[in-house]
């Protein structure tokens, strides 16, 4: 594989364009450094999401198969994954949840006495940052709960239940500043998107996760990216970075390869031609599999990495269940509650469930209300639809008779009857997905197979306390609404799903307990940075995106503070040439 000679050099490089990668990027370019952002995904302007089958066939990421969507998908021996690829990152399918980590769940175990995580930032760390970070992504919290019926029946069950229920900050744009919010308004933005294209405030269609098509979710491409953009940042897509390492005089090396779906789709990587940029400082924001992957894959450039790479992996708790057919009981009658997850966005409100650190029994976790699209439902109603045929074949029958046996009085005004073909919608109108997410034990690892795949060891088995804990709530909140406790399949299997996969490159206070310091500068690697979910030491708990954005905030801050003179960062083993032939698959 050849390299082009067309080298650039900048102040940074940055890998990937998610929580971490597009807070470094704008607050990089905003300190006035040169700065590059390769992400192997492609834009996503308002609507080019797709909706159709067809469509949704080809929004999964795999470019050997030829597929260069947005949903990467893995599965592994004790859980599946699913991550995001495309500008904006995990921003792009995530459900907008905004929820800072828990005060005194920024544990700090004894390590060498089998304790698990030691956390070596405070939240009064991580405060200032917080609120920076909400402000760039305007976080709104949701202004039509007591209008949308699966908030008001998330807070019944917890009210029922004597549990803690709240409105937590969305990074969605209910209406425009000192405004009243009215869904499909014109965002009134100040110097405009990266795409060029209008925004509308949330049309409360549920599709947060499969991506909004009306740019009223504050994805990352809208703030961080488009501001970085602004301010000079090159952001260049579908560039899949595959090795990296030290150069001469200092700073790092960066081979990537350029993928062109239109053209050549379907090139493995190993076929493309490979392309260097050169950087003073490089930052790692590929997400928790993607940076760790590729610190795994080049690790023979980076001879004095820490020993802990690949470790204290988890899935932030993650455990998908659902409350079926839920019901309510009027006049002695069981009739079917209405709680229409197509409407609103995504999540509207959460439980918490205190930790034994701060007064509760065993670990701690969130509870949150779940929605999804609204053709979501036309597809439980077909599953729902034989009792409504079977009445429809009545009233078909009667309305034929009366034709053929020319009665007098002929029914022609026939909307009751055609109503009457939905049924009662007990199984699309009545479904609440429930969320779970927590303090799993971050006892996992990632590593390579021999093949070079990536591979994750991490079983359900040390946690299991934990999720039976979550499971337990979840079926109490269901029990409270009147419907039947439905656990994730897999779950029977001892595997979960998460979508908040952290660890791999966790942070330390040294080299023997992480892999980066404190500020995610990588351990004897000046300039070297992780900013992503890998460098959490534990879970979050709450949904991690903020806390992501949170500490690539802080470490912007200290990378921008102490700059050297031209920017050469010098290594404590001396460089590690690249060879071009060795570009991973």
């Amino acid at each position: 594989m050849s390299i082009s000679t067309n080298d650039k050099h900048f102040d940074a490089v940055i890998v990937g364009s998610g929580f971490g990668g597009s807070v470094m990027a704008y607050r990089l370019a905003e300190a006035g450094l040169r700065v590059c952002v390769l992400e192997r995904g492609k834009p996503y302007p308002p609507n080019s999401f797709p909706r159709s089958p067809a469509g949704m066939k080809r929004s999964f990421w795999d470019p050997a198969g030829g597929l260069y969507g947005m949903f990467n998908v893995w599965s592994f021996s004790g859980l599946a994954s699913v991550v995001s690829s495309g500008l904006g990152g995990g921003s792009l399918i995530y459900a907008n949840v905004l929820i800072r980590k828990d005060e005194r769940w920024f544990v700090r175990e004894d390590l060498q006495n089998g304790g698990h995580e030691y956390w070596p930032v405070t939240r009064a760390d991580l405060d200032p940052h917080y609120d920076r970070v909400e402000t760039m992504m305007n976080a709104q919290t949701y202004p039509y709960a007591e209008s949308t019926s699966k908030t008001k029946a998330f807070k019944y069950a917890a009210d029922t239940l004597g549990l803690d229920w709240h409105l937590p900050k969305l990074a969605v744009t209910f209406a425009n500043e000192g405004e009243e919010p009215i869904p499909g308004e014109p965002i009134r933005e100040e110097h405009g998107n990266l795409h060029g294209r209008t925004r509308y405030t949330c049309r409360l269609c549920g599709e947060c996760d499969v991506g909004c098509n009306y740019g009223s979710k504050n994805t990352l491409d809208y703030n961080y990216l488009s501001q970085a953009k602004r301010l000079g940042a090159e952001i260049r897509t579908l560039c899949e970075v595959t090795t990296f390492g030290p150069r001469d005089g200092g700073g790092y090396t960066v081979c990537y390869v350029q993928h062109d779906p239109e053209n050549a789709p379907g090139v493995p990587v190993a076929d493309l031609p490979a392309r260097t940029l050169t950087a003073d400082r490089l930052v790692l924001a590929a997400g928790t599999l993607g940076s760790t992957y590729l610190m795994l894959k080049n690790r023979r450039a980076f001879p004095s990495i820490s020993d802990r790479l690949g470790e204290r992996f988890c899935g932030n708790g993650d455990l998908l269940s659902w409350a079926l057919k839920c019901a309510e009981v009027s006049n002695g009658r069981r009739l079917p509650r209405v709680i229409d997850g197509g409407h609103g966005p995504v999540i509207t409100s959460a439980i918490r469930i205190p930790d034994t650190a701060d007064g509760g029994d065993g670990r701690g976790f969130y509870l949150q209300d779940a929605g999804y699209p609204e053709f979501a439902n036309w597809m439980m109603q077909m599953i729902d639809s034989p009792k409504a045929l079977w009445g429809w074949r009545r009233v078909a029958g009667r309305l034929v008779g009366s034709r053929l046996l020319r009665r007098k009085k002929i029914e022609t005004d026939i909307g009751a009857e055609i109503s009457g073909f939905f049924g009662d919608c007990e199984l699309s109108a009545g479904l609440l997905p429930l969320l779970g997410m927590g303090r799993d034990i971050p006892d996992g690892t990632i590593q390579l197979s021999a093949d070079g795949e990536l591979s994750v060891d991490w079983k359900i088995a040390t946690s299991k306390e934990y999720f039976e804990r979550v499971s337990g709530t979840m079926r109490e909140v269901s029990n409270a609404l009147g419907a039947r406790y439905v656990p994730n399949p897999t779950w029977h299997l001892d595997r979960v799903i998460t979508v908040h996969p952290l660890g791999g490159c966790s942070m330390g206070r040294h080299e023997g307990e992480g892999v980066v310091n404190p500020y995610g500068e990588v351990f004897n690697y000046p300039g070297l940075y992780v900013a992503d979910g890998s460098v959490m030491p534990g879970p979050t708990g709450a949904n991690p995106s903020l806390t992501i954005a949170a500490l690539a905030d802080r470490f912007a801050d200290r990378l921008i503070d102490t700059r050297t003179t031209g920017g050469h960062a010098r290594h404590s083993n001396g460089p590690v040439n690249i060879d071009a032939t060795e570009v991973p698959n």
